[in-house]
């Protein structure tokens, strides 16, 4: 034995033959992570499978006509009316006073800005307007008696130095022709009376513009600069009014925005910048369920149409609608139409974005108030352990049932369902809430 294994030992040279240690490596290398990737897939693969299922719909009847569920549909609770509610003015947040929930009534002060910059401009305007207004009120009362008698004395006072130029012209005159004076002192007193003449008629035309007072046209203008005035001061009364924002609509407020120090501007520029509203808010008194009805089953369906609604979050819940809106297009990529219900009776369990079903009443009636579905019916192969499975967009969706008596239409569901779902028949062992779902023949 001893003997064998001495003759036993490692061939190095076919080793080497074979290639290095180091693409020995990178091949076990490759091999696992191909191993790893094929083994991920298949995991994938096994999570996200679908479970085939087999499927009926609940039949819905109310107490009073008879009338059947014509179409169920799911879609999303949405307030008829959305505001995000937005400054008119560049400023930075001093103070809100709301938070999100609130309710607010209109006209109620929600967030203020800081204003003083507002509140300077607003005085400097103020101050040209009373300085116009002032010019305005000196040109419509014409000059003072005081400046009318101080030119009429000008001109009085003229007219003597011009008389006293006359006879000062007359006398050197004489003199220049008896030869006592030269033909120079003769000029210089001609020069002297012309110039006394022509500061006497200056002086008669400044008295009647003193007189009569500012033109017209320059009252017309002085008058145009002080509206203009006018309509700066009412300008920056109103910037500096909309540094308190109000709430323009009784509501809720959904989403609070801004926090006080933040810079608010009046367009939207983003999260980390300045804001452009600063609350959204509505009145989830007006509440409409908002569906993508296939095109192949928008016939079924028509204004004013009554309809049952319930949510995922209260299921044994039911609310009244009716078909409020239709869109005059379709969506060429989905194949849908869009369709509003609007909820007859919203109260406080309902919320915006809720996911709703919808099941629309299909007798025609001319009342657009809906009627209540009395009681909803499903095979009692859908019920096991007190629960159903209702298909919803690929998913099974997992319902508690209230259940009643057995009728030729199945079993009575008195709470969970509201008629018009997909129930599953004869539900899987490994089928669980939310776990996607492929219908048979689909």
């Amino acid at each position: 034995m001893d003997a064998d294994l001495k003759h036993l030992k490692i061939n190095r040279d076919a080793a080497t033959a074979g290639g290095s240690p180091g693409a020995v490596r990178w091949i076990l290398m490759a091999l696992i992570v191909i191993l790893l990737t094929g083994a991920g897939w298949y995991g994938y693969g096994r999570l996200n499978a679908a479970i085939e299922v087999e499927t009926a719909r609940a039949a819905a009847v109310s107490g009073a006509s008879g009338e059947s569920v014509a179409l169920n549909a799911t879609g999303y609770v949405v307030a008829a009316h959305k505001i995000q509610v937005a400054s008119k003015v560049v400023g930075r947040v001093a103070w809100i006073g709301v938070d999100k929930g609130d309710l607010v009534r209109e006209g109620q002060v929600i967030v203020r800005l800081e204003d003083e910059e507002y509140r300077a401009q607003l005085e400097q305007a103020r101050g040209q307007l009373a300085s116009l207004q002032a010019r305005l009120a000196e040109a419509e009362n014409g000059s003072r008696p005081e400046e009318i008698a101080v030119a009429q004395a000008n001109v009085d006072q003229a007219r003597a130095e011009l008389e006293n130029a006359r006879v000062s012209v007359e006398r050197t005159r004489g003199l220049h022709r008896d030869g006592v004076l030269a033909r120079q002192a003769l000029d210089d007193a001609e020069a002297q009376f012309k110039a006394r003449q022509a500061r006497v008629n200056s002086l008669v035309k400044t008295f009647e513009l003193v007189r009569i007072g500012p033109r017209k046209e320059q009252i017309d203008s002085m008058r145009g600069q002080v509206q203009q005035a006018r309509g700066a001061v009412s300008f920056y009364e109103t910037q500096l009014s909309n540094t308190v924002i109000k709430a323009p609509v009784t509501g809720t407020i959904l989403e609070r925005e801004v926090e006080r120090g933040e810079f608010v501007t009046t367009s939207f520029v983003g999260e980390r910048g300045a804001k452009g509203f600063v609350v959204s808010l509505a009145d989830l008194n007006d509440l409409e369920v908002e569906l993508d009805i296939s095109q192949n089953d928008f016939n079924k369906l028509r204004m004013k149409q009554r309809a049952m609604i319930t949510v995922d979050a209260w299921p044994s819940k039911r609310w009244e609608g009716f078909i409020d809106e239709m869109s005059p297009e379709a969506n060429r990529q989905k194949a849908t139409v869009q369709v509003k219900v609007k909820v007859a009776n919203p109260d406080e369990f309902l919320r915006p974005e809720m996911n709703a079903s919808v099941a629309f009443v299909a007798e025609r009636t001319e009342s657009a108030a809906p009627a209540s579905v009395q009681a909803a019916y499903a095979p009692a192969a859908a019920i096991k352990n007190g629960k159903v499975f209702v298909v919803v967009n690929g998913k099974a969706v997992e319902r508690a049932v209230k259940t009643g008596g057995v009728t030729a239409q199945g079993i009575r569901i008195d709470e969970g369902l509201i008629g018009g779902e997909d129930v599953v028949l004869n539900p899987p062992a490994e089928l669980k809430d939310g776990m996607k779902v492929k219908v048979k023949g689909s």
